[in-house]
């Protein structure tokens, strides 16, 4: 019952181009309890975004117009979303350019109905996780406002996706301390299925690209560190 209303009014944008997979998506996203919004092409995604505001986005990559990662991109730079990218390709290329640009997991299709919901909560679960209302954490230069989820490097405010600023709080938390890929995929993403540490590498190169190339140490076969320095 609990989860019922914490479900209730949670908005969830599904952008995709095939209409009978985005209304199955978007049925059984109403049945689960969330307000759902469909669009079908890019530029309808970027102007429902802004208008609909949602708590998530189911995002193709595939779609009229320009493509998701396009999507992606602009939705992010202008206000941070959590985005669950679907695609058809299975090259790990192509999905780590998705992860690159803002999406903060992917389903390859074709999929089932109960793993989406099942990564969509998850996602959700993740934000409210790293939520903790009048805390900040100071690393070095590194400053973090978790409850307004914001971080500057030293007098300047960075822009960050809301993976790579849940992936920064986990690290910041832990300060000097080596967490290995899979932990961190676990705790920060929420899925045990540790085909998607190459997430976890392809976040931290944006987080270093972001706010400094010495921010994160490299522990090669292990994982990741924050530096205090």
């Amino acid at each position: 019952m609990e989860d019922s209303l914490q479900r209730a009014g949670r908005r969830i944008l599904v952008v995709e181009d095939e209409p009978t997979i985005a209304e199955s998506v978007a049925a059984r996203l109403r049945a689960e309890g969330f307000v759902v919004n469909l669009s079908h092409d890019g530029p309808a995604a970027v102007v429902a975004v802004e208008r609909f505001k949602p708590d998530l986005v189911v995002l193709d990559v595939m779609l009229p117009g320009f493509d998701g990662l396009e999507v992606c991109r602009r939705i992010q730079g202008n206000r941070p979303v959590p985005v669950l990218m679907l695609t058809a390709r299975t090259d790990e290329t192509d999905v780590l350019v998705g992860l690159g640009v803002g999406a903060d997991d992917y389903l390859t299709k074709p999929f089932s109905m109960r793993v989406l919901t099942a990564r969509v909560h998850a996602l959700l679960r993740r934000i409210e996780r790293t939520a903790d209302p009048g805390t900040a954490i100071v690393v070095g230069e590194l400053r973090i406002d978790v409850d307004q989820r914001r971080v500057w490097h030293g007098d300047i405010e960075t822009h960050l996706t809301p993976i790579e600023f849940d992936l920064l709080v986990h690290l910041a938390r832990r300060p000097r301390t080596v967490l290995a890929r899979e932990r961190l995929f676990s705790e920060v993403w929420g899925w045990t299925d540790t085909s998607g540490t190459r997430a976890v590498d392809s976040h931290v190169k944006a987080l270093r690209r972001k706010l400094g190339a010495n921010l994160i140490r490299t522990v090669h076969g292990v994982g990741y560190a924050l530096e205090t320095q």
